[in-house]
């Protein structure tokens, strides 16, 4: 029971961390140039981005790791958390500057939803236990 209460924070940490990297990414560039006004200039930073891609990384392979592991064995939130990070990785690394804002938030999402997802097979599986 204790493993489930642990992997459930996770992908409650999971789903608020690809949200907010989500919104992080599609915000940003809108209000760039607002950013030093309100004191908030290190959102733009490089390090930002690439410390909410690790975390939400971490978090994601622990948590649906142990679930897949220990729970529910499927693999549609594993699958589903891989192509969100591959949407994020394209976003970052296309030639065309013009996919970054649309790929990287959806990679963000897309990570969520694998969280959330991996949520309620690991819930549905301990009620049928």
């Amino acid at each position: 029971m204790k493993l489930q209460k642990l992997t459930g924070r996770l992908d409650n940490a999971g789903m608020v961390a690809s949200v907010l990297c989500a919104i992080h990414c599609s915000v940003v560039p809108l209000i760039l140039t607002l950013l030093p006004l309100w004191g908030l200039e290190f959102l733009a930073e490089e390090w930002v981005e690439i410390t909410m891609i690790g975390a939400a990384l971490v978090i994601g392979i622990l948590s649906l790791g142990v679930s897949f592991k220990k729970h529910h064995s499927r693999i549609t939130p594993i699958a589903l958390l891989l192509s969100g990070f591959l949407l994020i990785a394209l976003g970052h690394f296309s030639e065309y500057e013009g996919l970054e804002p649309v790929l990287i938030p959806a990679g963000g999402f897309t990570i969520a939803i694998a969280h959330y997802m991996n949520w309620r097979f690991t819930r549905c599986r301990m009620h049928h236990l």
